[in-house]
This record gives structure tokens, C-alpha cells and sequence, in this order.
């Protein structure tokens, strides 16, 4: 079996690479309106693309905001179900002047693919319908297949959950595989064990009713930018640890030995620094950087503006001032909650010299694959086939806000299989994928659903 699905996928693997080009020059970008008529385009390609690959049904699902994508393939009743989720929307490229080769103009450099959703998430997904593909065409798909493909990740799946209620029979299933995640490296394979939470805000803060002369004015009337940065800088204390009342409430403390698990991972600090630039890292005194970026809930500001930005001088004391924030959650944090906890905290602070507005944005629950689960096993063993050593447990930093959905929706577990790398810039400029990842995804995949079939028996 595994020597017909490599010389299939061998024979075709430029045309793999071809296809997987012609999504990416596709600016499917779900935050902005300009580009609807763009995430149409790319749905309607995406559902080419799984009838071509063998699925035997397809269609194309109208939301309230952008579509969904879902097909099947049930070959015997008897056989588990497979649930593939994916997304084909993609994050703004901004700025564009950072980029070297355009956006949506995908370049091959030294092995890799250069391009917005390169990684986050159509080269990941794709690797999924190409594995169906070399399975259909090699008939030896062992289990029924589903897809779900939406188009708002990456604004929060907002109109996911109705979909899902809707359609709870349509998508039933035993287990969700989702490639959206990274690993440690080729050479040190991993599985992410769960993804953070997600909270979102955004504040305004209002001081005089216009804009005003900064010297006829200044030291008499509150500056919203210089309230909002004090409001922001106490939001950490000394030994950056989240102050505000309640944060940390819910928060799972790992235990002693999964801390020590953790540690295994390989893990250089020079070469972390180097590879981003700085001289020294930032974060809660008493954690790794590793339990800093899987363990720990964090708050931060992504991005901040007001007042006069363009080129030259203007003396302005401006009468607004904006901030994003969000906040990673970990077990058992829930979003709900902790976006009031967020919110109200803003407000609670805010000096009487000025208005504020914080108004919620899009969050998601964190989410947990056990290790000793048949979903994750197969997982674990499909990597051990294909890289020949078995790959480490580790906590993922992002957010998949879908996730937790699934298992309270459709009472299923979640396991992931991700084959991206922290390095490949997601949702930054020169975003990437390395060529050896995607066909080492498409050469795993297959694998698990071998050994998931074997397992469920």
C-alpha cells in the first residue's frame, strides 16, 4: 500500500504543486469586502478541486457572510468517518512594501513557497485533498471522508456554528483532522496537543469633543493617546504578569510532569533571538519560553493608533485614540467570560478625564487532544511511518476557534496534523511553505487514515 501511494504521488507531484499554485494567486481574504467576489472565486475552486481529487459529493454552502464548502465520500457504513476541516480564507497582506515577490503572485525560493496562505491554510488543506486523490486513485481508502472548508477563519468562524447546528447530521463523524498548526521541525517532528483561546477586543477613547491646538490646549485637556498608554502599560506589572482581577481564575496549572515533557522539546535561545531579531525576550518571569507560548494565557496589544500620523508635523491633541487586545487563553478559560473579564477591567480603570468604548471582536474556547486518545495515536504513528521516529506532544500558541465547537457540537474529538513551522511567517509578510512539507503531508496523511481504520477496527 504505502509503495503505490508514494510512486502515485511522485508521478504527479508537480502537478500537486501546479494546482496548489492556481489557489494561492487567488486573494481570498475574508477581512475585507472589497474581496468577496474573491472568496466566491476560491470556494467555487476549492469544490472543483475536491471532485476532481474523488470525492463523490460537492456543493458549495451560503452563509450569512462568506460560504462553506462541504463534500463526501462514503464508501461502507461499517467504516469510521473521517471530518477534514480547513480553511480557504487568508489574512490581509499588509504591508505590502515588506513583501518581496507580490501577495498573490506565489515564487518558488530556495525550496519554499512564497505567498499569503502558502501555510495558513491552502497549502495545509491541500495537502488533505491530494492525499484523497493518491488514496481514490490507488483504491485503498480506508474510511469514509468528509471536508469542511470555510472561508472565516481568520475572522473567527463567526457564521461556523450555525452551520454546524444545521447541519449536524450532514456532517457526523468520528474524528476531525485539521492541518493548521506547525511542528517543532522536519527533523523533530510534533503533534500539537491542543491550541489556546481567544479573546478580542477593541477600545476607543474619546477626550474633547474635536481635535485641538496641542499648544492652546495641551496640559489642560486629556490626551486619549496618553491615557490609553497608561491604561495599557498597567495592564502588566513587573514581572509581566497579567493585573487584571480574575485573569488567571480558571486557569489549569500544568502539572510538574508535563512541564518536564515540554522541556524535551529541542529548543535553542540564540537561534530563537536570531531568527527574530532581537537582542533579549520578553514575557511571565517563572516559564520557558516554550510554557510561555503553549501553557500560559497572554494579553496583547495588536496594534494602536491615533492622532496625526502622516508625513511631517501637525501640532494635534487628538480627541480619539484606538487599541486592539487580545488575549490567548489556556484550559479552562472560556472566551465569553474572559472578554467581559477584558472589557470590564477597561472600563473599570478609565479615568473620568475621558470616554471609553470597548467593544468585543471574535474569540473562540481553548481546545485539548488527549494523548492516550485512538485519534491522536493514529496521528503519532502516521508521522513515526513516514519521518521514521515518533513525534513530540506539544501545546500550540494560535487559536483555532472552531475546535472546541466540534466536540460540543458533534461530539467529537479533535486531532492535529499540522506540518507548518513557526518560521514560516503567518500573517506576516513573505509568508511561506517549504516543498518538502507539503509532500511530507501528503505522504503522512494517508497514514492516519490507515491506522485510524485499524484502530476503530
Amino acid at each position: 500500500m504505502e509503495a503505490i501511494w508514494k510512486e502515485y504521488q511522485q508521478n504527479h507531484k508537480e502537478r500537486f504543486l501546479e494546482e496548489l499554485l492556481g489557489l494561492l494567486r487567488i486573494p481570498s481574504v475574508s477581512a475585507r469586502s472589497e474581496h468577496k467576489p474573491d472568496m466566491i472565486r476560491c470556494a467555487e475552486a476549492v469544490k472543483q478541486h475536491l471532485l476532481q481529487a474523488g470525492l463523490s459529493t460537492a456543493q458549495i454552502y451560503e452563509t450569512l457572510g462568506h460560504p462553506v464548502v462541504y463534500g463526501e465520500k462514503i464508501t461502507d457504513a461499517s467504516k469510521p468517518t473521517v471530518l477534514v476541516y480547513g480553511h480557504y480564507d487568508v489574512q490581509p497582506p499588509d504591508p505590502l512594501e515588506l513583501w518581496h515577490s507580490g501577495p498573490f503572485e506565489p515564487v518558488i525560493k530556495d525550496g519554499k513557497i512564497y505567498a499569503r496562505g502558502a501555510c495558513d491554510d491552502k497549502g495545509q488543506f491541500f495537502m488533505h485533498v491530494k492525499a484523497l486523490e493518491t488514496m481514490v486513485q490507488t483504491n485503498t481508502l480506508p474510511v469514509n471522508i468528509k471536508f469542511i472548508i470555510e472561508g472565516e477563519e481568520e475572522i473567527g468562524s463567526k457564521n461556523l456554528e450555525h452551520f454546524l447546528e444545521d447541519h449536524k447530521d450532514l456532517l457526523k463523524a468520528d474524528v476531525v483532522l485539521i492541518s493548521d498548526t506547525s511542528m517543532l521541525s522536519m527533523e523533530n517532528p510534533s503533534i500539537d496537543t491542543g491550541v489556546r483561546g481567544l479573546s478580542y477586543i477593541e477600545v476607543e477613547v474619546t477626550g474633547a469633543n474635536r481635535d485641538l491646538h496641542s499648544g492652546v490646549y495641551g496640559g489642560a485637556v486629556a490626551n486619549p493617546i496618553t491615557i490609553l498608554a497608561h491604561m495599557i502599560t498597567s495592564l502588566h506589572d513587573e514581572n509581566n504578569h497579567i493585573t487584571i482581577p480574575g485573569f488567571y481564575d480558571d486557569v489549569v496549572e500544568a502539572t510538574q510532569e508535563e512541564r518536564k515533557a515540554m522541556a524535551k522539546a529541542p529548543y535553542d535561545e540564540d537561534e530563537y533571538k536570531k531568527d527574530l531579531g532581537v537582542e533579549e525576550l520578553w514575557g511571565e518571569k517563572g516559564y520557558t519560553t516554550n510554557e510561555r507560548t503553549g501553557i500560559r494565557p497572554t494579553l496583547e496589544i495588536n496594534g494602536i493608533w491615533g492622532g496625526y500620523t502622516g508625513e511631517g508635523a501637525k501640532t494635534v491633541l487628538p480627541s480619539k485614540a484606538f487599541a486592539k487586545i487580545s488575549c490567548r487563553l489556556v484550559p479552562n478559560q472560556k472566551s465569553a467570560k474572559m472578554e467581559k473579564v477584558l472589557i470590564d477591567h477597561i472600563l473599570r480603570i478609565a479615568p473620568p478625564c475621558v470616554k471609553v468604548k470597548a467593544t468585543p471582536h471574535h474569540g473562540g474556547d481553548p481546545y485539548l487532544t488527549p494523548i492516550d486518545s485512538i485519534e491522536y495515536k493514529a496521528a503519532a504513528k502516521a508521522i513515526e511511518a513516514s519521518f521514521g521516529k515518533a513525534p513530540i506532544p506539544v501545546r500550540g500558541g494560535g487559536s483555532i476557534p472552531i475546535t472546541a465547537l466540534f466536540e460540543s457540537v458533534l461530539n467529537c474529538k479533535t486531532v492535529f496534523l499540522g506540518f507548518g513551522l513557526d518560521s514560516d511567517n503567518l500573517h506576516s509578510p513573505n509568508e511561506k511553505y517549504d516543498l518538502f512539507n507539503f509532500y511530507k503531508g501528503i505522504e503522512t496523511i494517508p497514514y492516519f487514515h490507515k491506522f485510524y481504520a485499524e484502530m476503530r477496527g
